[in-house]
């Protein structure tokens, strides 16, 4: 059974860094596309970033292009996205997805998505 785990969230001004990690396991990491979404309060979740299995393809949101950016670790299992120029409407907790669709490597639809981690927030003070 695969699961997916969050790390790397916290509290940062404005202006800061975070990288976030997601740790997968029970499955063939190198076989899935990754995804971060995040979901702020009273809001959808959105897709943020998405990397193709190989690492080679990646997808960023308009509101986080040259911002973030997202790689994929096959050797270690791990996802990781990097956080810079942090705004306050960052503000999120964010998730890691995993999807095993072989036709596409991202969509905004959480549909796509087969596993999913429990989350981390982030919280950007201004």
């Amino acid at each position: 059974q695969v699961q997916l785990v969050e790390s790397g969230g916290g509290l940062v001004q404005a202006g800061g860094s975070l990288r976030l990690a997601c740790s997968a396991s029970g499955g063939t990491f190198s076989s899935y596309n990754m995804g971060w979404f995040c979901q702020a309060p009273g809001k959808e979740r959105e897709l943020v970033a998405a990397v193709s299995r190989t690492g080679r393809s990646t997808y960023y949101a308009n509101s986080v292009k040259n911002r973030f950016t997202i790689s994929k670790d096959n050797a270690k299992n791990t996802v990781f996205l990097l956080m810079n120029s942090l705004k306050p409407e960052d503000t999120a907790v964010y998730y890691c997805a995993m999807s095993s669709r072989t036709d596409r490597y991202y969509d905004t639809s959480m549909l796509m998505y087969d596993y999913w981690g429990q989350g981390t927030q982030v919280t950007v003070s201004s």
